[in-house]
């Protein structure tokens, strides 16, 4: 059993359903009353406030119309029947309260079970296995290779990696991938650029491009290439166009390097890097539109050949092959989302910048046209990121041609608080990124307050240590003698983990981890203060101690799958 709280969850609900048709039976409630049970199980929430109990179910209120009933008495017919009948291996007490709720209190058996579970899930404690046989890939990042990876990349980069890390969780067959868009003319205005630059080094006269890159980093690139002789010896044998042929394939490879250097300091690894070049040389892009005209799902109209899109769902039909013979983004792209489903993932989800509205409109039109169902692509679009400092949006462009690039904000921003900050808002959510309040090391850093609270657990241990209690001393604690409010709320609040992992995974909201993650840290640093751990009285300490241990676990799952280190001291 991964998820104690749903099991309990579970026999609460099937417990009220059967009290119901028992007091059916009896002639107490009408049969009729049973209809609203027939949709959905017995509904249960989790009250706001702990002193209501762990549960709460309205189901009094739902069925007291049918009932001819007051809510309250409806209520008080099911919390007789549950107290008589009901399972009550978890259940202390059934209450009424306000209108009509039942608020169900759990007994001291959930305290003590949930600690357990926590203790022997250890790493795996959280993860389920919902999405198992279902395979997923997850695209994000993919900047074009012309430059450096910028702050929206760096926020693209720790969603999706955390994200694969939840889906993981969560069961799934989920695997990463970085699209390379090393074909078109951008790249070819790179080699340009590039090869400008390196005759400029090298004191030969030659124009730069009108529309060139005129970062800093071609020119670093550039001088790179005139420290080698061996390039200015192959060079003097090559034409204009076979240098700049040279120089494409130098570029690309710098920058692939850099922006892989990037995300290794970042911690985020890519499964694949897939090369659309390498994707148009198989031929898949000149089948794949073979294929349309086949279906006639295409039709010729100003020299271009256009793809029916709009006939499965986009707003307008698009273009593939220009009447200059050249393909438009949407044939080599749908070329790939095809080539990905191919593979065996039957889920693709893609992160992609805010500037991509309408992209998957197109993309889910070729899909279908493909014969695959609604649903197959998601796409997460992130909003725009403002760097703040001292309470002032920072300029994001450095000079001309220059940007505030990942490694910079890296050099500024430690890793760990970077990737927190990154998913700590909604994707679809503008972000303001604090830069003094993610680099401060104080209580107010959430990210710094959860590691904090992972810490803290490891220095209580070390205290043990000390006090000549061993590390296993607790594998026999009573745990039962947990019943301090601050106890109570931390377990509480470790027993939604594998919830909370499975929500965020369904969702695709690695925002809810962070938050998890803030709050679980939060209710530890209460029960902290109010609870002392090792003290005189020897059973306690130990429970205490199983408790302490069990927080260090959900806490560090949770630092884990935000890709975030657990330290043992700070």
């Amino acid at each position: 059993m991964h998820n104690l709280m749903e099991h309990i969850r579970g026999g609460i609900s099937r417990s009220i359903e059967q009290a119901i048709r028992t007091l059916v039976i009896a002639g107490e409630l009408p049969g009729d009353v049973v209809g609203v049970l027939s949709d959905a199980p017995a509904p249960l929430e989790v009250p706001k406030d702990p002193k209501h109990g762990e549960f709460a179910s309205p189901i009094a209120m739902a069925i007291a119309k049918r009932a001819g009933k007051p809510p309250r008495e409806v209520a008080s017919f099911i919390v007789r029947e549950l107290m008589a009948s009901g399972e009550r291996t978890y259940v202390e007490a059934a209450e009424i309260a306000g209108p009509g709720f039942i608020n169900f209190r759990l007994s001291r058996q959930w305290v003590s079970d949930s600690v357990a579970l926590i203790l022997s899930g250890g790493a795996k404690y959280g993860h389920c296995d919902f999405g198992r046989g279902e395979r997923v890939m997850v695209e994000f990042v993919s900047a074009n290779p012309v430059g450096p990876l910028n702050v929206v990349n760096a926020r693209a980069a720790a969603v999706g990696d955390t994200l694969v890390r939840l889906l993981k969780a969560a069961g799934y067959d989920a695997a990463s991938e970085f699209y390379v868009n090393d074909a078109g003319r951008q790249v070819e205005m790179l080699a340009e650029s590039v090869y400008a630059r390196y005759m400029e080094l090298i004191g030969r006269e030659y124009p730069f491009p009108e529309d060139g890159y005129r970062g800093e980093y071609v020119r670093d690139i550039a001088a790179v290439a005139t420290e080698d002789p061996g390039i200015a010896a192959r060079l003097l044998t090559m034409n204009a166009d076979e240098a700049r042929g040279f120089f494409r394939e130098y570029a690309l490879r710098h920058i692939l390097d850099w922006q892989k250097r990037s995300l290794a300091q970042y911690e985020v690894h890519f499964d694949r890097w897939f090369s659309e070049r390498e994707l148009r040389a198989t031929g898949a892009v000149e089948m794949m539109i073979s294929e349309m005209e086949e279906a006639g799902h295409t039709y010729r109209e100003e020299g271009a050949l256009w793809f029916r899109s709009s006939e499965f769902g986009d707003d307008k039909d698009r273009v593939l092959v220009k009447s200059d013979g050249l393909y438009t983004y949407v044939a080599p792209d749908l070329a790939y989302h095809k080539d990905k489903l191919s593979r065996g993932f039957a889920k693709l989800i893609d992160i992609l910048g805010p500037d991509h509205h309408g992209y998957e409109g197109r993309m889910q039109a070729g899909l279908k046209s493909f014969g695959y169902p609604d649903g197959t692509l998601e796409v997460l679009l992130l909003q725009l990121v403002t760097l703040m400092r001292e309470g002032q949006p920072v300029k994001m462009s450095k000079r001309a041609g220059e940007f505030i690039t990942m490694d910079d904000l890296l050099d500024e921003v430690p890793k760990d608080a970077a990737r927190y900050f990154f998913i700590m808002r909604n994707t679809s959510s503008h972000l303001d990124f604090d830069l003094d309040l993610a680099r401060a090391q104080s209580m107010d850093n959430p990210v710094w307050y959860i590691q904090y609270a992972h810490a803290r657990c490891c220095s209580i241990f070390r205290q043990a240590e000390a006090a000549g209690i061993s590390g296993g001393a607790w594998a026999q604690a009573d745990l039962t003698l947990l019943a301090e409010p601050g106890e109570l709320d931390l377990v509480r609040k470790m027993a939604a983990f594998p919830d909370e992992v499975l929500s965020a995974a369904i969702e695709r909201a690695p925002s809810r981890i962070a938050k998890y993650g803030l709050d679980v840290a939060s209710v530890f640093h209460s029960f902290y203060n109010e609870c002392r751990v090792i003290s005189d009285d020897t059973a306690l300490t130990v429970a205490r101690l199983a408790l302490v241990d069990a927080a260090k676990t959900v806490i560090a799952n949770a630092l884990n799958i935000m890709g975030i280190a657990a330290p043992e001291r700070m």
